[in-house]
């Protein structure tokens, strides 16, 4: 059995990587598969997240164990077999290759193919480049444009003073009524 993940980025739109890979190997097989497909370092801090059909993220798969608690389950990728976590086509992860800035990949399984099998995993398809491994928070800045912090950065300083109750935001209602006493 062969599985074939699709793996995109919402960074570069022409970015597609395919990698097939035997399902009984780890997540630090696919790890390095990836990073291989792309050209990053195998220098940072990385985790799968198993993901559901709307890509919110369930299972964390880390590089690294990151807590020794009996009762926490945890997913390590050198410990965890991809068929272990992943089962049926169409399943969603995400690859984060850049902690600080929580920039990733996403990734499908795309077709399981049955009857064949291989020894580790196979880029075969790869269109476009991929996006730069890590970028700082400066460049980021600079690129989504400049944050404007001056001094109408918290609204109109233009303002009346007879605006505001003068007992203390009276929404309306019974006066009376304190807070311990509403229903709601």
């Amino acid at each position: 059995m062969i599985y074939r993940f699709t793996i995109i980025s919402d960074e570069i739109d022409d970015f597609v990587r395919e990698i097939q890979i035997d399902p009984e190997a780890t997540f630090f097989d696919f790890h390095e598969a990836i990073l291989k497909s792309v050209g990053y370092t195998n220098d940072q801090m990385t985790s799968f997240f198993i993901c559901d059909e709307d890509w919110e993220k369930e299972k964390e798969v880390t590089l690294e164990e990151m807590d020794d608690n009996p009762e926490i389950d945890n997913w390590v990728m050198k410990e965890t077999a991809i068929n272990e976590l992943v089962e049926d086509e169409k399943q969603k992860l995400l690859y984060v290759f850049d902690y600080m800035t929580e920039r990733c990949f996403f990734i499908e399984l795309t077709e399981i193919i049955t009857g064949k099998d291989m020894d580790g995993a196979k880029c075969t398809v790869k269109t476009g480049n991929a996006p730069k491994q890590t970028v700082d928070f400066e460049e980021m800045a600079t690129s989504s444009g400049s944050l404007d912090l001056d001094e109408n950065f918290y609204g109109d300083q233009d303002f009346d003073m007879e605006d505001f109750d003068q007992e203390g935001f009276d929404i309306g209602g019974d006066a009376s009524t304190s807070f311990d006493e509403e229903k709601f």
